[in-house]
Order: structure tokens, then C-alpha cells, then sequence
């Protein structure tokens, strides 16, 4: 599984930035007004800066009203252009409409299954499928459990009326998750392979290929 993401959280201590996405410790501060010669607490208001990046955030009411930003976590870079442009638009409206966050980045599953060589018509089966080549388990049952898998009635692109922001947080990480296990991590270990030494990746092959020579083969036979 990637590295867990923790969304930005009111008045919590440490949280993934999202303006640098780093994981850091947060400074809170309250905000006071000067009015008639008075200064009174806006309860209601409260400032977040990241020990990271330095940036401060404005908080209304438990959600960050300034700078524009999105909570939802970076797309994996190893998505194709189509899908990051739909995860992209889930998360400018992810705090403003969750069902419709949902909804985008259940086509983004659809076209990620695409993307690994399946149908993209069957989710159900295509996860399936994807689990036996190599998905994490606990992303299949993070699937059922937001109901994305053999539900009958919401199919990708469409609104679940009981979509919410956990939902779809869940599903902006299950994205991800998905093309970490896929393609990230076996990009990396073929990069990383490929960069070991000519004569050291022939003997590697010479080693695999006389284990796989059979005692027929060898001419030995099998003790009694």
C-alpha cells in the first residue's frame, strides 16, 4: 500500500499539507477582531500554518476557505492523462459536492482498469482479475466496502445519493492505491533491475536458466 495520506483535519496537530502535500506538524492560531476600541475572538475562525512550507491557511467554520485548495491527496504520476484530468476535477469539487468527487472517481476506477488491459465494463470481474495478478487484497475489500464492487444500482459516473466526504476521500485513495500496486512498484523494480551491471544480469541468467534444467534433462535420475 502507498504511504497513508492524512487529509487536513481542523485543529489537528500534523496533517498532509495541501499546499505542499508534505506530511507536518501544524501551528493553530486563534483570530481577533479590533472593533470600537475592543478586540473580541471570532470563534468561528481559526489560522493553520504548515512547519514544512511556512504557508499559512484560513479556516471558517472547520473547512479552509483561503487559499482555494483541495484536500483530497496528489494523483499517483503514473496515471494516464485522461484520468488525472478527471481525479483533477474531483478534487476542485470534492468539499463543495462529494457525490459528484464520488461519481468522477468511480469513471477514473473504470479507466483505470482499462489502463492495466481490462474491460473497464465490469468492475467487479476487472478487480478480480486484478487481485489475482497482483492487487492488494485490502484494496479489493476497501472496494466493497464503499460499494463501488456488485453494486447494482450506481455504476461508474453515476451519483450515489449516500455518497458522502468519507467516501469519497476513501476513493481518491483507492485510485491511487491501485496504481501503486499495478504500475508504480513494478515500474520501480524493473528500473531499478535494470540498472545493475551487464555482467551482473548475466549471470543472474545464467543462474535461472540451469534452475531450470529437470534431472532428465541432466541426465540424473530421481533416488528410490
Amino acid at each position: 500500500m502507498p504511504q497513508p495520506y492524512t487529509p487536513p483535519e481542523y485543529e489537528s496537530k500534523a496533517f498532509n499539507c495541501p499546499l505542499c502535500h508534505a506530511y507536518a506538524q501544524q501551528y493553530w492560531q486563534k483570530v481577533y477582531r479590533e472593533a470600537g476600541g475592543s478586540v473580541r475572538e471570532l470563534p468561528e475562525y481559526r489560522t493553520s500554518k504548515c512547519s514544512h512550507c511556512n504557508k499559512w491557511m484560513m479556516w471558517y467554520d472547520g473547512t479552509i476557505i483561503v487559499p482555494d485548495v483541495s484536500a483530497a491527496p496528489p494523483a499517483n504520476d503514473d496515471l494516464n492523462e485522461d484520468i488525472k484530468s478527471d481525479y483533477a476535477e474531483a478534487a476542485s469539487i470534492v468539499g463543495k459536492s462529494p457525490r459528484g468527487a464520488a461519481a468522477l472517481l468511480r469513471l477514473c476506477i473504470q479507466k483505470l482498469c482499462k489502463q492495466l488491459g481490462q474491460s473497464g465494463k465490469n468492475i467487479d470481474k476487472d478487480i478480480g482479475i486484478l487481485v489475482a495478478n497482483g492487487l492488494d487484497v485490502r484494496v479489493q475489500k476497501a472496494l466493497d466496502t464503499v460499494r463501488v464492487i456488485g453494486n447494482e444500482c450506481v455504476h461508474p459516473g453515476e451519483m450515489d445519493l449516500r455518497d458522502d466526504p468519507d467516501t469519497a476521500g476513501m476513493l481518491f485513495t483507492l485510485v491511487n492505491a491501485i496504481a501503486n500496486d499495478m504500475i508504480t512498484q513494478p515500474r520501480l523494480r524493473e528500473e531499478l533491475y535494470g540498472k545493475l551491471p551487464k555482467a551482473k544480469l548475466d549471470g543472474i541468467a545464467a543462474r535461472d536458466a540451469k534452475s531450470k534444467v529437470t534431472p532428465e534433462d541432466s541426465g540424473s535420475k530421481p533416488g528410490l
